[in-house]
């Protein structure tokens, strides 16, 4: 009986080959989030109206990105995880924008 190879790994996907990340590459990332981190400060000292948390989220999220992309791997799995990842952000989307234009809808003090 003869056994075919998957070479895709499409029947267990579980036990694909796991990528190595070089620690240049961690190095690259965490100097990344240090940038951002300190942007997030700078960013909280200037005053840009109704658009600081606009910023604040703005800079977060690309850094929870980045999180996830090299800490989590998900730059190195299947298009499926990628997909996954990609849904859960875009359910968030849509929540929050859902959340804000309740919140910008309301006609507060004015009943």
């Amino acid at each position: 009986m003869t056994e075919l190879h998957d070479a895709t790994n499409v029947t267990n996907p579980e036990h694909a080959e796991h990528h190595i990340v070089t620690p240049r590459t961690y190095i690259f990332v965490f100097i990344t989030l240090l940038i951002f981190t300190g942007l997030t400060v700078v960013a909280a000292y200037i005053d840009l109206g109704i658009f600081n948390p606009v910023v604040a989220l703005a800079i977060a999220s690309f850094k929870a990105v980045v999180v996830l992309l090299f800490f989590m791997h998900v730059k190195y799995q299947s298009r499926l995880i990628k997909l996954t990842v990609a849904s859960g952000f875009f359910t968030f989307l849509v929540l929050t924008t859902l959340s804000l234009s309740d919140y910008i809808s309301r006609a507060w003090g004015l009943w």
